[in-house]
């Protein structure tokens, strides 16, 4: 009973702590424990990729080039519950701000669910597959094992 009881004491802390959004003393933004970094342009990944292995690097720069596919890309890692992300994209990019300013996430680094998921569909895409295609079979090849989708429109 006391092991019961102390799960869900974790678990109802570790909730309130995802919903906590805070300016912490590196200058970051975190978000539901996601650090947020706004860089100049797509080009110039954020500084919170500078202790990150080249692969998880490599990730990035190829999701802050592939904004018009990755937001048609739904993700399964149950980050569309716990950090309100609409697509694969925002595990990487929040946003993309009109005059090309991008806010980096870097739930990315952290989830292995995400990364597959990017580098296969920039894959597909690479190799001539049209969006409907690659995004059936991210559906296809997640449906199982995996978290609920984020709320992804499919593309018309």
């Amino acid at each position: 009973m006391k092991k019961l009881r102390f799960s869900l004491i974790a678990i109802v802390l570790l909730l309130a702590a995802c919903s906590l959004k805070e300016e912490s003393h590196d200058g970051h933004e975190h978000v539901n424990g996601d650090i947020q970094e706004e860089t100049a342009s797509a080009e110039i990944l954020p500084a919170f990729l500078n202790e990150q292995p080249e692969n998880i690097r490599l990730t990035y720069q190829i999701a802050g080039q592939a904004t018009d596919l990755l937001e048609w890309i739904p993700c399964y890692c149950g980050c569309g519950e716990s950090a309100g992300h609409r697509s694969n994209l925002n595990c990487f990019i929040k946003e993309v701000k009109e005059d090309g300013a991008v806010v980096w996430d870097d739930h990315g680094t952290r989830c292995l669910a995400c990364l597959e998921i990017a580098l296969q569909s920039a894959k597909m895409y690479k190799e001539g597959a049209d969006l409907k295609e690659i995004r059936q079979t991210i559906d296809e090849l997640y449906k199982e094992g995996y978290a609920q989708p984020t709320d992804t429109p499919f593309p018309a």
